[in-house]
This record gives C-alpha cells, structure tokens and sequence, in this order.
C-alpha cells in the first residue's frame, strides 16, 4: 500500500487517468461530498485480481476512511503496478470530480514523490 503525502511542486506525475469502475462502488455517492480536489489518494496493489493483471485499487487515505473509489485503468497500470511491486512509494491526488448521470467521473494524478529516485 502507498499514502500519498502532501506533493509538491517537484513531484513527477506518472500518470494522469479517470478512475475506472466508480459505478460498481457501493455507497459512492454518499461518500462523494467528502471528496475534493487536491485530496491525496492512495494506491493499493492487488495482484491477485482474477480480471487484470496489474490491478491497482485506488482509496481515499486511512485516516479519511480508506473508501474503494475503483481502479486505475486496465489499459494504463501496468507501469505503476510494477513501480508498486517493485516497493517504490507512489502517491495520488484527485484533481477533477464530476457527476455524469450516475456515473461519478473522478480523475486523478498519480505521483512519484520528489527525491525518490535520487
């Protein structure tokens, strides 16, 4: 598991994506005024996924209750999934929330802190 901690100008951003799978999160939209833009998120591995390979949950930190918002997207983890089984630290922050219908559109940055591959 990776916490993302307060970034900073220096961070590299790895990859900026839509969170796959918001509309299969039970209790999303009750959940969803707590989130907001510049929120650190964190990532989780879950290389045990029957459905994708290099499956990486995102979450909103343990202290704001760790909520399974979805995915990174299938087509686009595979390098961040090896960065995180590699042991690297990576961070997230949302960066753009909106309501499509009943779909929660949440976009997000996914970060390697400042100073980490120095």
């Amino acid at each position: 598991m990776t916490t993302a901690s307060a970034s900073s100008a220096a961070d590299l951003i790895l990859l900026e994506c839509l969170v796959a799978g918001t509309t299969h999160r039970e209790k999303l939209k009750q959940h969803e005024p707590q989130l907001y833009v510049g929120q650190a998120l964190e990532l989780v591995r879950e290389a045990d996924s029957k459905y994708d390979d290099w499956a990486v949950k995102v979450l909103t930190t343990a202290a704001e209750g760790g909520i399974w918002l979805g995915y990174l997207p299938e087509v686009r983890n595979e390098t961040v999934a090896r960065l995180l089984d590699a042991g690297y630290t990576l961070g997230a922050r949302l960066v753009h929330k909106a309501w499509e219908d009943d779909w929660l559109h949440i976009e997000i940055e996914v970060l390697l802190p400042a100073g980490t591959l120095a």
